[in-house]
């Protein structure tokens, strides 16, 4: 299995955060599926705050969705709802996804048939009986969860036009390391009451506990400046993976996997 969260696909403008990152991403799903790994997105896939088409969003990266739907129609791709794009919440907005108007053979044509769209799942091993939530993690973010379309507005129609000049939104978790490091103690304490492992995202700070620590898993996201982050599960073993441009002994460009961290044992959470 592998866990990306925190995608935030946009319309591929100024204001798109994923758009520098797209070639990566699509070089690790093609990887991912040549290997046969089931693809988890926890949440924020698609940035549904910033753009209220979904449509506008499959157009500008049509070859991530043409990826993604390798994954899906060989049953292997799962998709969560985050705060960004909470309106999959909805039956009606959900059938967005069902299908999509090919401009190439000016058809309409299928997408994701009949998806399921998850808030939360519990993965568990047979083997150890340990228990890990996959969730995104916005869940008793009172900015992003209980007051979530308030946020969405301020978001659309005020912080997209300042990402563009490079102004964070102090709102966001991801840009707050105050607000962040609060939201991850209330993912310890949560783990440390029900005795059962977080992996999420929302945070975008990519972390992969160590044996005998609380069992807090964030897959970071593929916003970064310099790279996508995610989590591999391979043989009951986590590892939280960078994947980056950087130049060969030839100078030339290419898109490296790198595993930061792990093996962590799914027996050790």
């Amino acid at each position: 299995m592998v866990f990306f969260s925190d995608v935030h696909r946009g319309d591929n403008s100024l204001a798109d955060e994923f758009a520098h990152n797209q070639t990566i991403f699509a070089y690790a799903l093609e990887y991912y599926n040549k290997l046969g790994y089931h693809y988890l997105e926890l949440g924020d896939g698609d940035e549904l705050w910033e753009y209220k088409k979904f449509s506008l969003i499959r157009s500008a990266h049509s070859d991530i969705f043409y990826l993604l739907k390798k994954f899906y129609d060989d049953s292997r791709f799962t998709y969560f709802y985050g705060n960004h794009n909470m309106m999959f919440r909805n039956p009606n907005k959900v059938k967005e996804l069902h299908q999509f108007y090919d401009d190439y053979q000016d058809i309409e044509t299928s997408l994701f048939p009949g998806i399921k769209i998850y808030e939360s799942m519990v993965l568990k091993d047979e083997k150890s009986q340990k228990e890990v939530l996959l969730v995104h993690g916005h869940q008793g973010d009172t900015t992003n969860d209980k007051l979530w379309f308030v946020s969405s507005i301020l978001v659309r129609y005020f912080w997209r036009n300042m990402h563009v000049i490079g102004l964070k939104n102090p709102a966001s978790p991801s840009k707050n390391r105050v607000k962040r490091h609060k939201i991850e103690k209330r993912y310890t304490k949560w783990i440390q009451n029900h005795g059962v492992g977080i992996l999420c995202g929302h945070t975008h700070r990519p972390k992969l506990p160590d044996a005998g620590t609380p069992p807090y898993m964030n897959t970071g996201c593929c916003i970064h400046p310099r790279g996508i982050t995610g989590i591999e599960l391979i043989n009951r073993e986590f590892y939280l993976v960078n994947w980056y441009i950087k130049g060969d002994d030839f100078g030339q460009l290419i898109i490296t996997r790198k595993i930061v961290k792990g093996p962590l044992k799914f027996e050790d959470l």
